[in-house]
């Protein structure tokens, strides 16, 4: 029986719409998927385009169980804000003020494109876990008209670079109000302009993520421009950028009549907030710079993600000035003293650089890496920044990542296990344990069936594009070993193909047929990046690997949620200790994947012998050198273990060791790398510290 859309119905179409919560509820999605049954997948599983795109004067009708699934979603979100009962709750030590949270980006879900990769992704997940705990945060980033950069890859794997132009209207944003209920906009100065930003706001669960806009009428053209594009354009892009998100988001929240207690700092991209505070602090509230420095420290967080140098924001002496000199005379401090609070503390070179990261190490009490292996890295690297200190001592901690479960296993995997709280391990690796080998045998294979087909589709719709034949399909039931990330030369996507010939070889001996699948973006920037990508399409169309290479193009969050749900192995080639953390393997073993890595990032934290693999040792030579004994290393694993492993079946046809091994993923991964785990990290290790009075630690 259908039933007619009333008020109610279309109410709790636009609430349930526009808060992001509905992406990791367990039954979000089927709801969306059974009232729009045919144009859900191609509106870009975009309930905000489905819901603005129904007609008032000729409303559908329904079928009164997927209205009733809809009513109930809504009123499960509702609850799920309005609740008062939550982990946080029942924490001492609470935090008088809300945690503000800057970051450049932030993957919520691919509708929403304000995000590139993993640091965003990660902010992501921090937002939900955040409003899944009930942490009092909110949130601070930009919106951007062109989002990240599209990919598409030509026929000869050049990757082009496409900026589709969003319409906001069709976004899960909305317009923010003031304190006072006026529409929100502030203004921050550029090379001597005012610079108006419109705010947007986001629901996510419980947090606000407010989201800072240049492209209005009321800016000149040269300003419109500055939030265009996410990591698009040059330094003097980025610097405004930068000005934007740091010293506006702290205008943002004086207007919203938002007192934070904590600022943390998502990398360094947000450093001009603690500048930005320092002013205020000093020509608003009359305190003096050296206990308003004091003040900010105590009260500031930074997160460093990268070990990679080129990953640090810098900006020339002359870029800097002509863009802060404003500054000079409300601090009290010279240009060169200004310029200072960028560099490191015995650099006395005039022209030398200002450096974000040094700026929030010198406005921030506590700083932390994000694994433990990038702790002891990141020690190394700023050591210098406290000479008179061992270099064991220098005061950078970790809290390791985690990414959200609720939005990254696959709710039938969930459905499996059953509901079990996985921050009891020993409970959560009972109720695993359980799983009959044939239960969880079926569901992997029902998920790599579910991959092949999604990138199926994508090559068609690839293949139309260039007028080309689309590649062949993949093999469902095949071995598939996934590898997607960032395409930065270290991060080594074209080891595997350094010696084609012996890979064909090592594929030719397999017990049973295997295929990689490649993903990933290089920024548009990175002429080098776009080398190794175009080096692993090349490999695909060798005809010997045809239908055993694939390289998907324009990576997104849904291809990450079907290649971490649906891929056998998942394959990490770093080169050691240059990747910060590296959260997509955590969804992979939260899926029954087995990781396949060097002992970079999490997994010298994650291995324990029984989920996955290890690549190589722990040892450093020179690139050749490591490449050369990577790749061997790599060979060997898939030789001598993971092939045959994959292909000993029982009688019943299913890979009895290969399964066990699944479980261990499962149970050892989930309880320790999710990302309610890695908030409360924050929560008891940082937040409760900076909140409570005393003096800087470091």
């Amino acid at each position: 029986m259908t039933t007619s859309i009333d008020d109610r119905t279309l109410h709790a179409l636009r609430r349930c719409a526009l808060n992001l919560a509905w992406c990791w509820h367990p039954k979000g999605e089927a709801t969306w998927r059974a009232l729009f049954p045919e144009s859900w997948l191609s509106s870009g599983r975009n309930p905000i385009a489905l819901v603005n795109a129904l007609s008032e004067g000729s409303l559908p009708s329904w079928p009164e169980e997927a209205i009733e699934d809809l009513l109930t979603l809504d009123r499960q979100l509702t609850a799920a804000v309005e609740s008062t009962e939550t982990w946080y709750t029942g924490e001492e030590n609470s935090i008088q003020g809300p945690v503000a949270y800057f970051s450049a980006e932030y993957g919520l879900h691919e509708t929403l494109p304000i995000y590139s990769g993993g640091l965003g992704v990660l902010a992501g997940d921090h937002l939900k876990s955040t409003s899944d705990l009930g942490i009092p945060l909110v949130a601070i980033g930009l919106l951007y008209r062109n989002g990240y950069v599209r990919q598409h890859v030509d026929a000869s794997g050049n990757q082009l670079a496409h900026y589709p132009e969003y319409d906001f209207g069709e976004l899960a944003v909305v317009p923010a109000n003031d304190a006072n209920g006026a529409p929100l906009q502030v203004n921050v100065p550029i090379l001597g302009e005012d610079c108006v930003c419109k705010v947007w706001k986001v629901q996510v669960g419980r947090v606000s993520l407010y989201l800072l806009d240049t492209d209005i009428a009321a800016n000149p053209e040269s300003l419109r421009g500055v939030t265009q594009r996410l990591y698009g354009g040059g330094t003097d892009t980025r610097i405004k950028q930068e000005i934007v998100l740091g010293i506006g988001g702290v205008r943002a929240l004086e207007k919203l009549d938002i007192k934070p207690s904590i600022f943390h700092l998502n990398e360094g991209h947000s450093s001009f907030l603690s500048l930005e505070r320092l002013r205020k602090a000093i020509t608003e509230d009359g305190v003096e710079y050296d206990d308003a420095l004091t003040e900010i420290r105590r009260t500031s967080l930074f997160t460093t993600h990268t070990p990679v140098e080129a990953g640090h924001d810098r900006f020339s002496a002359d870029l800097f000035t002509s863009h802060m000199s404003w500054l000079s005379e409300p601090l009290g401090l010279s240009e060169q003293e200004l310029l200072g609070l960028g560099r490191w503390p015995d650099n006395q070179d005039p022209n030398a650089e200002f450096n974000m990261t040094l700026c929030a190490l010198h406005t921030a009490d506590q700083v932390n890496g994000v694994a433990a292996l990038h702790g002891e890295v990141s020690r190394q690297m700023f050591a210098r920044y406290w000479p008179d200190r061992p270099d064991e001592e220098t005061p950078i901690a970790h809290v390791t990542n985690g990414v959200h479960r609720p939005m990254w296993q696959d709710v039938r995997l969930w459905g499996l296990i059953g509901e079990c709280d996985c921050d009891q391990p020993e409970s959560y690796q009972a109720r695993v344990d359980a799983l009959g080998d044939y239960s969880l045998w079926h569901a992997r294979n029902n998920a790599r069936a579910e991959l092949t087909e999604f990138i199926a589709r994508r090559n068609d719709t690839r293949a139309d594009r260039l007028q080309i034949q689309a590649p062949p399909k993949l093999n469902p039931e095949a071995l598939t070993i996934g590898f997607a990330r960032r395409f930065a030369t270290y991060k080594r996507a074209d080891l595997l193909f350094s010696d084609i010939d012996r890979l064909v070889h090592v594929l030719d001996s397999a017990p049973g047929p295997v295929q990689f699948v490649f993903a990933g973006k290089a920024h548009p920037a990175d002429n080098p990046g776009q080398a190794v990508l175009r080096r692993v399409y090349e490999s695909s169309l060798d005809p010997r690997l045809t239908g055993r290479v694939m390289l998907m193009e324009d990576y997104d969050m849904e291809m990450g949620r079907h290649l971490t749900r649906g891929v056998d192995v998942w394959l990490n080639t770093p080169r050691r200790p240059k990747e910060a953390s590296g959260t997509s393997g955590m969804k992979a073993a939260m899926n029954d994947g087995l990781n396949l890595s060097i002992l970079d990032g999490w997994w010298p934290e994650g291995y324990d012998g029984t989920n996955g693999w290890v690549i190589g040792d722990e040892y450093k030579r020179p690139d050749g050198e490591q490449d050369a004994f990577d790749l061997n290393a790599l060979m060997y694993v898939l030789e001598n273990y993971v092939f045959p492993l994959f292909y000993d079946r029982n009688e019943d046809g299913i890979p009895s060791g290969w399964v066990r091994m699944m479980r261990a993923a499962i149970s050892s991964v989930t309880p320790v790398f999710n990302s309610d785990r890695q908030v409360g990290d924050y929560y008891r290790s940082h937040y409760s510290a900076l909140a409570a009075p005393g003096e800087p630690k470091a």
